[in-house]
């Protein structure tokens, strides 16, 4: 693999590229799910090849193939400084990179066992169990379960001297149960809603999650919630689970401080930002209590945005998005760096495969632990509602105006938690909400969950981003009904 990819650099600077990198990209995936206790999917897929980007006259141009061949990738970097010839004709200007040295280096994200080494008989076996627990109970209509696994293991050369090998392992695992009585339709996931949780781990992540151990509470849950009381509509108090409060994160924080929509140069899918370069180290984006970071690195924890390099040959870092709810960081790359005062990027550029250009993206957007038990925050709670578990979400293109809405929530008086309430759902302003915040529950509590399906771009690119949250409360919050009694 080096030896391609250093023939499509020697390729590109003949060309008389100022700059090149390529990426060659070998991706492993397997889906598993049921439905109603018969399988559903069963896949399982296998893709190769490269992808050279090259700077010519101060644009880029991008090409990528399969035809791992000498004369494959040399045709590929001709028609990537081709490509950057015809971009320079329309440049608005030259594009400037931050400097970066050079790594030679090898990583293995770290697991315990590989999926892919697991039978797929296993897997299946595991799935249909935690599908007959939850048809067990009596009003369940649909029962689902999926498996996903992926293996991406990337070589990147660069023609400032970077060589640099990674494989990652990932892992994720999740059940619904759905249930219609009329016209009503209540669900239940485990471990979280919209594929469950995913993580930079091997088949133990699935064992941790003991799907059919849960699977009866869930069925009942979706169950119970015909009978529950609606959700009232107040202004009020509200504690957000673990698993909301990282969509809350991902989409409020994550995506307006990309600085490409920033700046205008992506819209695709998901808009562009509020958050404009006047509103760095001057806007308050929160209370003193919250504090925000984009952590790509092992130890934040096997996130799935946690690497050792992005695609731009950047080591992974931290870098503080909200510090004592003051707005400072975006997410930047090396063409960015310098419009924000920035000597280095950020190291957030990922691509999704070998076939397309490396965009920003979220690594793993968390927010930190603070200093409270779950019980005494809801102790401390006089009147609020508690919910957890997304359900469905609605965002404006700037990321500034939002509604949520939630599986379950749990109506709160003085101290406790008296009634399950069906429907629940919230809505606000990013910078409003986030000033709202005045306790959120300690490292005990906090968990990184995966997101695996963050959209971006276009072509649209599917990546996965972490976030780290525990249990928080808001303050003076639109609470209302997500559907009216009918």
């Amino acid at each position: 693999m080096w030896n391609l990819a250093g023939h499509s650099l020697d390729i590109a600077k003949l060309r008389s590229a100022s700059y090149a990198d390529a990426r060659v990209m070998h991706l492993r995936q397997r889906d598993l799910t049921t439905k109603n206790g018969e399988v559903g999917t069963l896949a399982q897929s296998e893709s190769i090849g490269i992808g050279v980007r090259v700077l010519v006259d101060g644009a880029w141009g991008f090409s990528s193939t399969d035809k791992l061949t000498k004369d494959g990738v040399a045709a590929c970097a001709a028609a990537a400084v081709k490509i950057a010839k015809a971009s320079a004709l329309a440049k608005r200007g030259d594009v400037v990179m931050a400097p970066e040295d050079a790594y030679v280096d090898s990583w293995q994200s770290p697991f315990r066992k590989d999926p892919f080494a697991i039978p797929l008989e296993v897997q299946l076996e595991l799935l249909l169990k935690a599908d007959g627990e939850m048809r067990r109970v009596k009003g369940v209509t649909l029962t689902e379960t999926d498996l996903q696994f992926r293996k991406i293991e990337s070589w990147f050369a660069s023609s400032i001297g970077s060589r640099i090998h990674q494989n990652r392992v990932i892992s994720g695992c999740g059940m619904v149960a759905t249930s219609y009585q009329g016209e009503e339709i209540q669900k239940r996931s485990y471990p979280n809603s919209f594929g469950g949780q995913h993580a930079l781990q091997g088949y133990e992540l699935v064992e941790e999650m003991d799907l059919a151990r849960h699977a009866g509470r869930v069925g009942e849950e979706a169950v119970a919630l015909h009978s529950a009381a609606q959700c009232p509509r107040k202004k009020g108090t509200l504690i957000l689970g673990g698993s909301q409060l990282g969509l809350q994160i991902h989409e409020s924080v994550g995506h307006p401080i990309e600085l490409d929509r920033v700046l205008g140069q992506e819209a695709n899918f998901a808009g562009t930002s509020f958050l404009t370069l006047d509103k760095l180290n001057t806007l308050k984006y929160g209370t003193e209590i919250v504090n925000v970071v984009a952590d790509a690195r092992l130890e934040h924890g096997p996130g799935l945005g946690t690497f050792a390099y992005d695609d731009e040959g950047v080591p992974a870092q931290c870098t503080d998005i909200i510090k004592d709810g003051q707005f400072r960081g975006y997410l930047s790359n090396r063409e960015t760096a310098h419009l924000v005062g920035l000597t280095r990027s950020s190291g957030t550029m990922r691509t999704e495969s070998w076939n397309r250009l490396p965009i920003i993206r979220m690594t793993n957007i968390s927010l930190k632990p603070g200093t409270w038990k779950e019980d005494d925050l809801i102790a401390d709670t006089e009147d609020g509602i508690l919910m957890d578990t997304n359900r469905s979400w609605s965002i404006d293109d700037r990321r500034y105006q939002f509604q949520f809405s939630t599986e379950i929530g749990w109506e709160i008086k003085s101290g406790k938690k008296v009634r399950m309430l069906k429907n629940p759902s919230y809505s606000g302003i990013t910078t409003e909400f986030w000033n709202s915040c005045d306790a959120i529950c300690s490292r005990d509590y906090w968990t990184l969950w995966g997101t695996p399906n963050c959209g971006k771009g276009q072509p649209m690119q599917t990546m996965g981003t972490g976030h780290g949250a525990s249990p928080a409360r808001f303050r003076n919050v639109n609470i209302g009904t997500a559907f009216d009694d009918k």
